[in-house]
C-alpha cells in the first residue's frame, strides 16, 4: 500500500466539511480558501476545490454572488445556506463522534 495515497484519501473526505466550515463563517472568495485550505495542509492542488464548490453550490448547500471589483474582474463570493448549515451540523457531530471513537482506539496500547 502508498501511504501517500492513504494520506490524500482521508484529507479528500476531511474537505468537503472543512470547507462548508470556512464558508459558515461569512462570504468567502475563492482564493481566500485557497490560501487557507493550503496553509492547513488540506489541499495541494487548486483543481480539487472547484469541483467540490460546484457539488456544493448544485446541492444547494453554497450560494454564490458576483462581486464588482475595482481591481480586477469581478469576483465570486460563496456563503452557505440554511439547507448547508443544517448539512454542516451533521457533519460537525460525524466529525466528533469519529474523533471520539478514534482516539478511544488508538488510546490503548
Amino acid at each position: 500500500m502508498n501511504v501517500a495515497n492513504t494520506q490524500i484519501q482521508m484529507r479528500k473526505g476531511l474537505l468537503e466539511f472543512c470547507v462548508l466550515y470556512i464558508i459558515s463563517r461569512g462570504e468567502v472568495y475563492t482564493s481566500d480558501l485557497i490560501e487557507e485550505l493550503t496553509a492547513s495542509e488540506m489541499i495541494v492542488v487548486e483543481g480539487t476545490l472547484y469541483p467540490l464548490l460546484n457539488r456544493l453550490k448544485s446541492a444547494e448547500l453554497v450560494q454564490y454572488k458576483w462581486v464588482e471589483s475595482e481591481s480586477g474582474p469581478p469576483r465570486k463570493y460563496y456563503s452557505i445556506t440554511d439547507s448547508g448549515k443544517e448539512f454542516l451540523n451533521t457533519l460537525a457531530n460525524t466529525w466528533e463522534s469519529l474523533v471520539q471513537s478514534t482516539t478511544q482506539i488508538t488510546s490503548k496500547k
